[in-house]
Parts: C-alpha cells; sequence; structure tokens
C-alpha cells in the first residue's frame, strides 16, 4: 500500500547572515494509513519545523529540499501557495499548541468552523449550522449549539483546544497533525484532549503527534522518531524506545522525567558537578536500565519558623449575581526554607491566591502574614520596604522582562529596593548569572537573543539577586521541554537549598511538584480540598478530587 507520507533526506535550511542555517538534516519518514506517529525532541530539534513542511508553512526564506517528497501519493515539491492551499484541510489537517493564539480573537466559533469546512456565504445556513454542531459533538463539545456564537475568549481551555481540533479535521484529512497539543494544560483538561486523540486514532484516523512530553507520547503512537539538533537520532517502535532505549540522548530524555523517584536528586546530572564517589545508583525511569543520580544539597528547613502564614484568605471578582467567588476561605503556612506547591485544575484560585501572597490583589477578607509580619492590610509605601524579601518567577519570563533593557540591567533593577548600586551591583549580578550558570557573557545580550530555556535562568538569577526570603514561583517550568525544565528544576532546586529561601510552588504538573516540593495544597473551586506531606497525599490521597486529579496525569505505558 502506498504510504500516506513518504519523505526521504529532507533538509530545511534559513538563511542567515548570507549563510543557510540548516534546522534539519537527511530526515526520513514514511507514515502508513491508519498509523500514529511521534516526533519528539527538545526545543530546537527540528521536529516543529519538519511537521510544518508538511503543510508548507515553514516559514518565509525556508529553503526546502528532498529526494522524494509525498503527501497521499503527491509530490510536494516545488508547490506553490495554491496547490498549499489545495492540500491544507483537505489532505492534512494541524492542531497547534496554543488555541487562544490560533484561533481568530474577532470571529465566532460559528464563522472560524464555516471557514475551515470551505463553505462561503448564507445560502446553506441551515446545512452549514447543522455540519457545525456535529463536528462540535464529534470532539466531545458537549453543548455545540450554545458553543456556535462564542468567541473564543469565551471557552475554557479544554473547550478552545476542542474547538480548534474540529477546525482540523473539518475537512476529514488524510492526516491529523497535532503540535504539542496538550503543553501548558492542567491534567483534566489534558486527559480530555488525549482521550480524544486516543478516540480518533482507534477509529483509524491517521496522526503525527509532536511533543516533548513522553508519557503522552506512550499512550499515543505506534512509532517513535527522537530528533536532536535537527537528526533523528533514534527510531523505533514506542515501547521498544521508551523501555530500553539505545541512544543516550533517549535515554537522557527519559531520565529527565520528574517523579518521585527523582525526589532529592538532579534530573540533568553532569559529571563535573561531583565526584563518582558522591553518585547513587537507583532504578531508572527506563525499565531494565540502571543510572547513576548525584544528590541535590540538604534542604534547612526551619518548621518553628513561619515565613508566610495565609488566614482565611477570600476573594471575589464582579458584584450582585454575576459575582464569583474565586477563593473561599483558603489557609496554609509554610516554613522558613520549605517547599510548598499548590495545584489544581485551571480555575481552581492557584494564581489568584500568588497574586494575594504578592501583593498583587487585595484579598477581599483573611490576612497574609511574611515573616511573622502584617502584609496584607499594608498600603503600597508601606509594603516596598519589604517587596525586596518577596520574589517572583513567573510563567513567561519574556513578557515579564523589558525588551530594551540589557540582562545586566533587567537583573539589576530587583537590586534598587536593597539599595544595591554602581560596581556592588554589577558585581552581585554576575554573581547570580554565574550562578544559574550564564555567566558575565551574558551581561549586554537582550532577551530575544535568548532560548527560552536562557531567558528563564535570568527570571531566577533577577529573582535570587536581591537574597529574598519568600520566592513565588507562577508555572515557571509549565512551557519548557522536558530536558530545559528538569535544568530548572535543578537549579531551583538547588539555589533554594543554599540560600534557605522559602518556596511557593504554582503548578498543574504534579510530577514536577512531587519532585520539587515538601507539602502540597490541593484546590478546586476556590477551595483547599486536601494538603499534607506531598508524597503521602500522592501516594494515598484521601479527597476523591485529589484522586481524580492523579488518575488524569499520563504515565510512561
Amino acid at each position: 500500500m502506498t504510504p500516506l507520507v513518504h519523505i526521504r533526506n529532507l533538509s530545511i535550511a534559513f538563511p542567515q547572515s548570507g549563510n543557510p542555517n540548516v534546522v534539519v538534516r537527511d530526515f526520513d519518514l514514511t507514515i502508513h494509513r491508519g498509523e500514529s506517529v511521534a516526533l519528539v525532541g527538545e526545543s530546537g530539534s527540528g521536529k516543529s519545523v519538519t511537521a510544518r513542511s508538511l503543510v508548507g508553512l515553514t516559514g518565509p526564506g525556508a529553503k526546502v529540499s528532498a529526494n522524494v517528497f509525498d503527501v497521499d501519493g503527491e509530490s510536494v515539491l516545488g508547490f506553490g501557495e495554491r496547490d498549499w492551499r489545495r492540500l491544507r484541510g483537505h489532505k492534512v489537517g494541524l492542531v497547534l499548541q496554543d488555541a487562544l493564539v490560533s484561533l481568530d480573537p474577532l470571529r465566532r466559533i460559528s464563522q472560524q468552523l464555516a471557514d475551515a469546512t470551505g463553505h462561503r456565504g448564507f445560502l446553506r445556513r441551515r446545512e452549514l449550522r447543522g455540519d457545525s454542531v456535529a463536528l462540535l459533538r464529534s470532539v466531545g463539545i458537549s453543548d455545540p449549539e450554545r458553543r456556535l456564537p462564542q468567541y473564543p475568549h469565551q471557552l475554557s481551555g479544554g473547550l478552545r483546544q476542542r474547538a480548534l481540533i474540529a477546525t482540523a479535521i473539518a475537512r476529514q484529512p488524510a492526516l491529523v497533525i497535532a503540535d504539542e497539543p496538550t503543553t501548558a494544560l492542567d491534567a483534566t483538561v489534558q486527559k480530555q484532549i488525549l482521550d480524544l486523540l486516543a478516540e480518533r486514532r482507534r477509529a483509524g484516523h491517521t496522526l503525527l503527534l509532536i511533543s516533548h512530553d513522553l508519557a503522552v507520547v506512550s499512550q499515543l503512537a505506534d512509532r517513535v522518531l527522537v530528533m536532536r539538533n535537527g537528526e533523528v537520532v533514534e527510531e523505533g517502535r514506542t515501547e521498544e524506545i521508551l523501555s530500553a532505549p539505545r541512544h543516550p540522548y533517549t535515554r537522557q530524555l527519559l531520565d529527565a522525567i520528574p517523579s518521585a523517584s527523582s525526589r532529592g536528586y538532579r534530573l540533568a546530572p553532569r559529571s563535573e558537578d561531583v565526584s563518582p564517589a558522591e553518585t547513587i545508583k537507583v532504578p531508572a525511569q527506563a525499565r531494565g536500565a540502571e543510572r547513576l543520580r548525584i544528590p541535590l544539597p540538604a534542604k534547612q528547613i526551619d518548621a518553628r519558623r513561619s515565613m508566610l502564614v495565609a488566614e482565611h484568605l477570600s476573594k471575589r471578582y464582579g458584584s450582585g449575581s454575576s459575582a464569583s467567588l474565586v477563593v473561599n476561605d483558603v489557609s496554609f503556612r509554610l516554613a522558613a526554607g520549605e517547599a510548598l506547591g499548590i495545584v489544581g485544575e485551571s480555575g481552581s484560585g492557584k494564581t489568584t491566591v500568588a497574586r494575594i501572597v504578592l501583593g498583587l490583589t487585595a484579598t477581599d477578607a483573611g490576612r497574609v502574614l511574611i515573616d511573622g509580619r502584617p502584609w496584607s492590610g499594608l498600603t503600597e509605601a508601606q509594603r516596598r520596604t519589604q517587596r525586596a524579601g518577596i520574589q517572583l518567577i513567573a510563567q513567561d519570563a519574556l513578557s515579564s522582562f523589558d525588551p530594551r533593557y540589557t540582562i545586566e540591567k533587567i537583573v539589576g533593577e530587583s537590586l534598587d529596593s536593597v539599595g544595591i548600586f554602581g560596581a556592588e551591583r554589577r558585581e552581585r549580578v554576575i554573581e547570580v548569572l554565574d550562578a544559574v550558570r550564564l555567566g558575565a557573557s551574558f551581561l549586554d545580550r537582550y532577551p530575544r537573543a535568548l532560548s527560552g530555556g536562557q531567558r528563564q535562568r535570568v527570571a531566577i538569577a533577577r529573582a535570587f539577586a536581591p537574597r529574598p526570603k519568600l520566592l513565588v514561583a507562577d508555572e515557571p517550568v509549565s512551557a519548557l521541554d522536558v530536558s530545559i525544565q528538569a535544568q530548572i528544576l535543578d537549579l531551583l532546586a538547588e539555589l533554594q537549598a543554599t540560600s534557605g529561601t522559602s518556596l511557593l510552588f504554582i503548578s498543574h504538573d504534579l510530577g514536577v511538584v512531587h519532585h520539587l516540593t515538601d507539602r502540597v495544597v490541593v484546590m478546586k473551586e476556590g477551595r483547599i480540598v486536601e494538603t499534607g506531606d506531598v508524597g503521602t497525599v500522592f501516594s494515598a490521597p484521601r479527597h476523591s478530587y485529589t484522586q481524580a486529579l492523579l488518575e488524569a496525569v499520563p504515565a510512561l505505558a
């Protein structure tokens, strides 16, 4: 049978200062009808640009060459824009990562589905509405009639992703490409999307999955291609690759997955960090293998000293009958030197609690104490003297930086509140850049010239520069691939332990929370439903919601 996709010796290059920058080289891919194939690898490995080459969206200036490049029996080499438009949607559908950005914010869902199906005008309005309702229902949207007139911002994250999938399959394409379709979604919404993709796979549809989440890949893919620096380093059946990887890079990806077994150890050990005598052999997550694990520095937790106390916090948005209680009587305590995780699905109130703790959102009831002193009831002028002791690491480092500032100025601005200027400031900036393994060579660079992992390191350096007593990290690694995530988690754990800083860690990734934190708070609909030692809560959850969260987490099959 003729393969649906047949590629031999694909190369993709972009012009750079007059010289081609080759991002994909000598790439081979064969996908048969009804098969599910995954491309995995870290950011910059070439997996997304390879997938986009199948729909002619590699970007301006891209030079694509191959010995063979056939889609559904037709060579796409030499395709013009009209040819690609004929292929997109009909033969290949594309599901991107961020539905809120991918969907048009100014157009209703009904209008976007009409575009996706190729219908124009209002001659078939009744039939078009019926087709759109059926399409939304096919992707698991239970009340499609109510969703059609809505705009993307009126839908939850899970519904937006389902609507985006609906636009991709509207014309029943032979192949669906899903590029990181569940990254940054909470566990329960992620499970919904994975169930939907798995259902389509069981129905015989063909899927090309792009992901850095190996647990997701294990549930959906028949075969896996592991990419690094634009090349395939390993290929095979999914169960073989994940259980007995042959290439060191594949083993590195598996070892970087945070979990209960990785607690207290580095996820991305480097041989130069410690001597062999300090390494400890433990079972690897890849079955049947062993690896060397390097312990993280021991924490110094002072359980008698409360660095953060939240008492009966409540916050309501809106007024009258439309008011929404987003935080409802929330109380918890964070000891000096401890790491406390807050988990829950989108809309559970996690980020609002973090904003109240940071003093960025006023609480309607209750109070916050920082190191035994009142915090929530102070004016901003009164808070200013304590502000340096409380720092934030945000999810999107790039948007939290002034793009006009150099790295030296971005990190240095956090030292204004502690009165460090001149040569002393520059010395401290270099000190923290060295601590996050960037160094003085980054002082004159700008944020957009850095990779995602480097920007997150700068964000950590800025947060630790004034030597804070309390650090709030709100989803700091959710958008990073697994290997970069491992480096950032190692760095965060190391700096937190050696500095004695207390850490409030907000995340939807339960594996990350289990690896990094000492205790955990589980939130649902604005309330705390369970709290305790992270190992106890995750191994023997008492509340049904905690049980549902844990059951929703994809595991390596």
